[in-house]
């Protein structure tokens, strides 16, 4: 599966946008891809990485409206739509972290991650995530970051989840606005497609909710998942 090849209608149908919008990112490179004579062909794992990136780099507009089509997605393949109530569990959500820099971060999202009974591979894990931020920091403005790993293999995990974990002092995380991160979700998914709704519906729920301000003003981590669920009942509402 990881060497699945696209055309450009597949690649679109793939990452929910029209066909003529992926003609232009070729035109201009901005999306990866390779000649193979007249065609242009695309690879399922850079296609992967590069869609996430790109998400994380959407604007309001933009976002809300591949929001829209994600969950229609879901929807019309009758997938659980919701994300925080099925991929998400209190036990999950860990209110005091005492990590201090970017790597101990990751290394404890890793042991929480660890706590779900999912993961199968922690090391494969921690290297993926590792890979990812070395090809651009998962840090939002906002103090947040959105950590998944490079790859979604079925092997590293038995089911998709997410974990959250806040830490106790702000770390440089690498966010574009240059400022500290203390909210931490971890994104772990079996299906490309999948992780790619549920980092939407994330960013959505971050954006257009009272959530991050919900998150450090929570004293446990059953409020904090509390939180979560009432910014994802809010964003569904506005689809």
């Amino acid at each position: 599966m990881g060497h699945q090849v696209f055309n450009i209608q597949e690649v679109a149908d793939y990452l929910h946008i029209a066909s003529a919008d992926v003609k232009l990112l070729v035109r201009s490179s901005e999306i990866p891809f390779e000649r193979m004579g007249p065609r242009c062909m695309f690879r399922k794992q850079e296609i992967d990485a590069w869609a996430s990136q790109r998400i994380l780099g959407l604007h309001d507009g933009e976002l809300t409206n591949y929001h829209r089509e994600t969950t229609r997605k879901a929807q019309r393949f009758d997938e659980e739509e919701s994300v925080v109530r099925t991929m998400v569990q209190p036990e999950f959500v860990v209110a005091d972290l005492t990590s201090k820099t970017k790597a101990g971060v990751i290394r404890d999202m890793v042991t929480l991650a660890e706590r779900t009974d999912y993961v199968v591979y922690p090391e494969d894990l921690l290297a993926s995530l590792q890979e990812r931020e070395r090809m651009g920091s998962t840090a939002l403005a906002g103090g947040l970051a959105l950590l998944h790993p490079k790859h979604h293999d079925p092997y590293t995990v038995d089911r998709s989840f997410v974990c959250l974990g806040r830490t106790v002092q702000a770390v440089p995380f690498g966010s574009p606005d240059g400022r500290t991160t203390d909210l931490f979700f971890l994104i772990c998914c079996q299906d490309e497609k999948l992780h790619l709704h549920a980092l939407t519906r994330i960013c959505m729920m971050c954006y257009h909710t009272s959530v991050l301000f919900d998150l450090r003003e929570a004293k446990t981590a059953e409020e904090m998942f509390d939180c979560l669920c009432k910014a994802e009942s809010e964003v569904q509402q506005c689809v």
